[in-house]
């Protein structure tokens, strides 16, 4: 019987197993799906569909440099315990390590791409939970490349909970492309200037603000310079080189970079978790499906 696509990608569904160990089973049960499912457990490969519908909100970023580039990924596993076991870790740095030397354009090309024990980084995260036995799931990365004559600033706050990447062209004064990441990671800002701020964005806000003031009861005559004032005080919110430096407040970031003579050209901040929501499951339950083997 001709196995095709659709019935990898059901059996796939139904067990959590890569696509390829999916493929092998149909292959070698002749399409039978039933028997595909038992060849898959026999095997130790379906032990992740248990864990398939799982909310896998924790975990961490990790940063991995080697010469011009560097990543920056976010694995998700479900606990914070096994975001700090070593085998976790372990995982992390051997993706990482792999999708810099890939260089994949995306998760799926990621997931799909083969690594040097000739696994493909799917089978090997789905191997690793049935070792580690939480659901894991490789969630996002971002590769930036640089010369000779730039500084990368890899940054990773409370153990790997928010990881920055930023790259400062002109310079090659590390410490400083750190201090911007570390800043980076404090304020959370989601733009280098206001020039990245599309025109749209910028006129709501300014609407927004505009209602503000005259529901302040403010008088329209002086609510256009007010709104100007306001919206000075949203770019310092959103854009990192007009907020104040978090390791010196009298001074701008903007101010800070000219001062080691390069320029901020990009940064990419994760936090773990974010966006993700997360299910709150009774703990009682819970304990009493992991002690049933479920």
């Amino acid at each position: 019987m001709a196995v095709t696509a659709q019935m990898v990608k059901e059996l796939r569904e139904k067990t959590g197993a890569g696509m390829m160990d999916c493929k092998k089973a149909l292959v070698e049960t002749n399409g039978d799906m039933e028997a595909a499912i038992d060849f898959l457990r026999e095997k130790g490969l379906s032990s992740a569909a248990k864990k398939a519908d799982r909310i896998a909100a924790e975990g961490t970023t990790a940063i991995e440099v080697d010469g011009n580039k560097a990543v920056l990924v976010e694995i998700n596993a479900e606990t914070d315990f096994v975001a700090k076991n070593e085998n976790f870790q372990q995982l992390v740095k051997e993706i990482s390590t792999h999708l810099l030397t890939t260089e994949p354009a995306s998760v799926e090309e990621a997931l799909a791409s083969t690594m040097d024990n000739g696994s493909t980084v799917e089978n090997h995260i789905s191997n690793a939970v049935a070792k580690i036995g939480e659901k894991i799931t490789l969630r996002r990365f971002d590769i930036k490349t640089k010369t000779d004559a730039d500084a990368f600033g890899p940054y990773l706050h409370m153990g790997g909970r928010i990881g920055v990447l930023a790259v400062l062209e002109g310079t090659t004064d590390e410490a400083a492309a750190k201090d911007v990441a570390m800043h980076i990671a404090a304020l959370n800002p989601q733009y280098i200037s206001r020039d990245e701020v599309s025109a749209e964005e910028v006129e709501r806000e300014r609407k927004v603000l505009t209602e503000q003031a005259l529901n302040e009861g403010k008088p329209e005559n002086i609510v256009a310079k007010m709104v100007e004032g306001r919206l000075s005080k949203y770019f310092e919110d959103v854009c990192v080189l007009d907020q104040a430096f978090v390791k010196n407040p009298d001074q701008k970031v903007r101010d800070f970079v000219k001062a080691t003579g390069g320029e901020l050209v990009s940064f990419t901040r994760y936090a773990v978790g974010e966006g993700i929501e997360k299910r709150e499951d009774n703990f009682a339950e819970e304990v009493m499906s992991q002690v049933k083997g479920n």
